[in-house]
C-alpha cells in the first residue's frame, strides 16, 4: 500500500519518517517548497498542490497532517479519489464541518479515522484492561488534571480543548466506555497566562456519562508549576477500587491499599498507523474512525456551548441515519 502525506511540519515530518521506514510513502504535499529541504535526497516526489499530487501519484490513501482549518479541504479532496484518509486530529473546529465530512466519508462508505495517539499509550492500554477486568467495579466518577506550560509558535489560535482537552476527552469515553450526556464548563485566561487574541488557555468542566458516571476537569497550558504528562493524572473510582494514573504510572487501590502495576503485558499495544492499516486489510472500521472520535468531538462543542451560556448542557450525541445524514 502507498500513501500521499500532505504537510511537511513538524508533526508531517514525523509522519514522513514513520510512512518512509514502513515503505508506504507515494509522495509529498507541502505549499511550502522551502520545507523540501527535510527530505534531504529522498527520491520520492514533492509537489506544491495537492490535486497536482492527486492526479499523478497512484496511492491508497492520504495522510493529513495539515493545519486544522485546512482539515476538511484536504479530506474532500481524497474522498473526491476515492481514497482513505487518516487524518490528524481534530477532525475540523468547526463542528458542523466536522459532522458533514464524517457522514460523506460513511456514505460514500471510505475509510476515514483520526490519528488520536493518546488511548495507544501502555499504560492508557493497561489502565483500561484493568478497569475492563473489573479490577475496581464499575466505574462511578473520574477526576482528570492536566497542567502544562505550553506557549509555542503555531499556524493558529490556540486553544485548550480543540488542541489538547480533545484528547482527554477521547480518553474519557475510551476508559469508561460510555457518551456524554450533559456538561458544565468554564473556559478562560488566567491571570498567570499570555497575551494571545483569541487564546483560551484554561478550562474546567464537569461531565455527566451514561450510567450514573460523573467527571470532573481541570486544565491549562498556562501552569507555573509541576507539568503533568500530556496525558494527564486520572483518578478513576469504582465501586470496588480506585485506579490512577499519575506521571505515566498505574496504581491499583483496594481495601485502601495502594499497589503499583509494573507489569504492562497482555496488551493491544498498535500505534495509530498500525490500527489504520489493519483496519484497511480487515475491511473493518478503525479504533478511532470518523465516525466514533465525532462523539469526542461533540463533548467538546458543548462544552463550548456550557461555557458561553453558563448553564449545563444536554449532549446530544451525533448518530448515523439510515439515509447517510447525521443526527445531533
Amino acid at each position: 500500500m502507498k500513501a500521499i502525506l500532505v504537510g511537511l511540519g513538524s508533526a508531517g515530518f514525523s509522519w514522513y519518517k514513520r510512512l518512509k521506514e514502513r515503505g508506504l510513502l507515494a509522495a509529498v504535499v507541502e505549499v511550502d517548497p522551502a520545507m523540501k529541504i527535510k527530505m534531504g535526497d529522498d527520491p520520492f516526489p514533492f509537489y506544491t498542490s495537492l490535486e497536482e499530487a492527486l492526479e499523478t501519484t497512484q496511492a491508497d490513501f492520504l495522510v493529513n497532517v495539515t493545519s486544522p482549518m485546512m482539515h476538511t479541504k484536504v479530506n474532500a479532496a481524497a474522498f473526491d479519489r476515492g481514497l482513505a484518509v487518516l487524518c490528524e486530529k481534530p477532525i475540523s473546529f468547526d463542528y458542523q464541518e466536522s459532522k458533514e465530512i464524517v457522514a460523506r466519508a460513511a456514505r460514500e462508505r471510505l475509510p476515514f479515522m483520526i490519528a488520536e495517539n493518546y488511548r495507544r499509550m501502555p499504560y492508557i492500554r493497561k489502565a483500561k484492561q484493568l478497569i475492563d477486568a473489573g479490577a475496581i467495579g464499575a466505574i462511578s466518577s473520574l477526576d482528570i488534571q492536566f497542567y502544562r506550560y505550553h506557549h509555542v509558535q503555531r499556524r493558529y489560535t490556540v486553544h485548550i480543548l480543540d488542541d489538547i482537552g480533545v484528547h482527554h476527552f477521547d480518553l474519557l469515553r475510551y476508559f469508561t466506555g460510555k457518551e456524554g450526556t450533559a456538561i458544565q464548563a468554564k473556559l478562560f485566561n488566567p491571570v498567570n497566562g499570555w497575551q494571545e487574541e483569541g487564546a483560551v488557555l484554561s478550562a474546567y468542566a464537569f461531565i455527566e456519562l451514561e450510567g450514573g458516571i460523573t467527571a470532573a476537569y481541570q486544565a491549562t497550558i498556562a501552569s507555573k508549576g509541576t507539568e503533568t504528562p500530556w496525558s494527564g493524572n486520572w483518578r478513576i473510582e469504582g465501586t470496588e477500587g480506585a485506579i490512577e494514573v499519575r506521571d505515566k504510572e498505574i496504581y491499583l487501590i483496594r481495601d485502601h491499599m495502594a499497589v503499583k502495576v509494573e507489569d504492562l503485558s497482555g496488551i493491544d499495544e498498535t500505534d495509530t498507523l498500525t490500527e489504520f492499516l489493519a483496519s484497511l486489510q480487515e475491511h473493518r472500521e478503525s479504533e478511532t474512525s470518523g465516525q466514533d472520535y465525532l462523539k469526542t468531538q461533540a463533548l467538546v462543542h458543548y462544552a463550548h456551548v456550557a461555557s458561553a451560556t453558563g448553564q449545563m448542557q444536554a449532549i446530544l450525541v451525533p448518530q448515523m441515519k439510515e439515509n447517510g445524514e447525521m443526527t445531533a
